[in-house]
């Protein structure tokens, strides 16, 4: 799924760049950048599942073995300040998703 979002946000940074520079008063430069820097994130977050694997130390002690098991938390809020409308969103939501946490955009 985040792989597909990434292609999508590539195919597409220009009109999203347009949208930003119409709704914000953003120049369209800026808007690029936004764009460029919150799909940054969204591809650290297509290879965040390998990251989050657990992992298992055998024999730490006599019959003893340790294993970690990475879990989501829940529900992830992010508030969207008014000055950066696409790129902080590009920040907080893909990670959450990534990390198996459902997310809500507050602004």
């Amino acid at each position: 799924m985040l792989f597909n979002y990434r292609e999508l946000l590539n195919t597409h940074r220009d009109e999203i760049a347009s949208l930003i520079t119409a709704e914000h008063g953003k120049v369209h430069s800026d808007a690029l950048g936004e764009v460029a820097r919150g799909l940054e994130i969204v591809e650290l977050a297509c290879g965040i599942p390998q990251l989050l694997k657990g992992e298992t130390s055998t024999q730490v002690s006599t019959r003893v073995d340790v294993e970690s098991i990475r879990q989501p938390l829940g529900v992830v809020a992010g508030i969207t300040p008014f000055n950066f409308p696409a790129m902080v969103p590009l920040w907080m939501f893909p990670l959450a998703i990534a990390c198996g946490n459902p997310a809500i955009s507050l602004g």
